[in-house]
Formats: structure tokens, sequence, C-alpha cells
């Protein structure tokens, strides 16, 4: 009888660890919605800029966020803490990033927008976020960002905070 129990458990073991590694992604989806954070922003064509209307009559705060880890051999900062905008109207800013290393490095930057509610109204034309930043020894660059914010935002949204984690995802430059 004990035999039969753990042989039970040796095949429902790699089930269970099978279905929780499947939900994942849905479960940390969920997380996201209900906790704002890694809230994923759109991405726009110019055409589709121009068909917006603009809503002068709004102003909405934009707030521009940096993340890196302790370790990180970057600095990383966005060049304004934040700007007023009007929804529907184009939005240029710059991120500056330096490589402390005295080798060349990759990095990566991953949006995130707060209040999650936003990020489907937070929408980018140019980002350096949609490409992998090659770096060399101690080069700093200025990336740009040119986004707009949909005349769709809800009026209870006066503030939306754009935040990026830049991450090194290769040290090593073949």
């Amino acid at each position: 009888m004990r035999k039969r129990f753990s042989i039970r458990h040796l095949f429902l073991i790699p089930v269970v660890m099978f279905g929780f590694g499947y939900l994942m992604v849905p479960i940390y989806n969920v997380f996201c919605d209900i906790t704002g954070l890694n809230g994923k922003t759109g991405r726009i064509s110019s055409q589709q800029v121009e068909q917006l209307d603009i809503d002068e009559q709004r102003q909405v705060k934009v707030e521009f966020d940096s993340v890196l880890n302790r370790q990180a051999p970057w600095d990383f900062d966005p060049e304004v803490n934040s700007m007023m905008v009007s929804p529907g109207k184009t939005y240029q800013t710059n991120y500056i990033a330096t490589n402390q290393l005295d080798k060349a490095m990759v990095g990566q930057a991953v949006p995130s927008v707060a209040p999650a509610k936003a990020a489907a109204y937070f929408n980018k034309t140019e980002c350096f976020c949609f490409n992998r930043q090659q770096f060399e020894a101690n080069e700093q660059k200025r990336m740009p960002l040119v986004f707009v914010v949909d005349p769709g935002l809800p009026e209870d949204v006066s503030t939306v905070t754009l935040s990026y984690t830049f991450f090194d995802v290769n040290s090593k430059i073949n």
C-alpha cells in the first residue's frame, strides 16, 4: 500500500509542476494588472498619430523613471523627470545611458507604466526600448523616446509614470 502511494506521488508531482509552469504567464499577467507592475505600453505608427485629435484642454503629467540593480555597470537616467502633455500630441524626450566598464556591453530597456490602466493609452512611435543597445567601452548614448498619450485616457488619470528597467543582456559582443 505504501509503495502504491509513493508511485502516485511520483507521477503527480511532475504533472503539478508542469501545470504550475504552464499557468505562470497568465498568473503573472493577472498579478501585474492588479498591482500595476509591468504595464505594457503600446506602439503606434506616425500615420496613426496624425489621426488622433489633440485635447488642448487637458494636461496630463508624465513622469519618467529609470531602474538599475546595484551591481549594474551603467548610469541610466531620464533627461527630464517629468513633463506636462496634451493627449493626442506627440512629444519627445531622451534617456541617457553610460557604460561604465572598459569593455563593450549590450543593454535592453524594459518599459513599465503606472497606473496599469494607463498603459493601453501610452503609445510610442520611437523608443530605444524597441532594440538592444550596443555600447563600446565607456560610451555614453542619448537614447530617444517619442510618445503620445491617447486622448481616450480615462479622465481620472492625471499622472502617468513611465519607468524603464535597463538590463545587461550580453556582456560579450562577438
